[in-house]
């Protein structure tokens, strides 16, 4: 019975040390911005508004007392008066009004784009009281990886951080890495990228991609625990329920040797001894 015990702690000994390393790790960094202090006010870089750029659409509205005349500065699909069609920039940056001709928006915010029509409507006794609504048609950002809803995320003002931007993807999952958020983006026909490290103060606040553009890809990339179970070979043996499953068959399998060990030892004796007779003293006959 002492062997058999003794094996099984020569088996299990290893595999429960090899289960405490691996669930006594050091955890990782989960939370944002580690190092704030409560107390303390934060110098925020100036507020980048969204600025058009080739290839954006957009929708520009025209209201006044006189509704037919306001009508022919709008453009509507035909049968649907009760919404106007988008403009797209064209690669030098402009667009095409009705009557306006040619406008050059490239640069410009929303504001500033609906600013500049009315001022044109006005200057050229058009219209005498315009109003000018300019919206964005269907501006966008993209999210990977380790987020709770992955994928492209409507635009909903004039300016997003990248704070903003990912609590719309859903936060960062338990296995997104904090420390090392990309931000893509595609500027004067090259892409820069940009780390983020969300645990740093200065890194989040003091980054080009604290406000987000239009178009700009957020990769969150997994951590070294999530990286590992993703492969289903090599780095088998580093996940927690590997090592489950390991003491469980062990232990499973010592059960069935001790049963053995007890069975075979009981099917093997063959009682008590029999008494032998003291010195000087005959042995008693056996009882009827």
């Amino acid at each position: 019975m002492d062997k058999c015990f003794k094996g099984i702690r020569l088996v299990l000994g290893p595999v429960v040390a090899a289960l405490l390393v691996t669930g006594c790790s050091t955890p990782e960094k989960v939370g944002y911005l580690r190092d704030i202090d409560p107390n303390s006010s934060i110098v925020l870089q100036e507020a980048r508004q969204l600025t058009l750029k080739p290839g954006d659409r957009l929708r520009i509205h025209v209201f006044s007392r006189d509704r037919e005349l306001a009508s022919l500065f709008n453009i509507f699909e035909e049968g649907n008066s009760g919404g106007s069609l988008p403009y797209t920039i064209d690669e030098e940056g402009n667009i095409e009004m009705p009557i306006l001709g040619r406008i050059h928006v490239q640069g410009l915010t929303r504001l500033q784009l609906a600013d500049q029509v009315k001022y044109k409507l006005l200057s050229a006794q058009l219209l005498n009281d315009p109003t000018v609504l300019v919206e964005y048609a269907d501006m966008a950002f993209y999210v990977l990886g380790e987020v709770g809803r992955p994928g492209r995320i409507a635009i909903p003002k004039d300016k997003v951080t990248l704070l903003e931007g990912l609590s719309l993807a859903g936060d960062l999952t338990i296995t997104g890495r904090r420390d090392n958020v990309l931000v893509m983006r595609s500027e004067k026909g090259v892409q820069n990228t940009y780390k983020v490290d969300l645990t740093d103060v200065r890194s989040v606040y003091s980054s080009p991609a604290f406000y987000l553009q239009q178009d700009d890809m957020i990769y969150v990339e997994p951590n070294i625990q999530k990286a590992n179970q993703s492969d289903q070979n090599a780095n088998l043996i580093r996940t927690p329920g590997f090592w489950f499953s390991t003491v469980s068959f062990i232990s499973s399998v010592s059960l069935l040797l001790v049963r053995f060990n007890v069975i075979k030892q009981t099917r093997t004796w063959k009682g008590p001894p029999t008494p032998q007779a003291r010195p000087g003293r005959a042995a008693l006959p056996p009882s009827m």
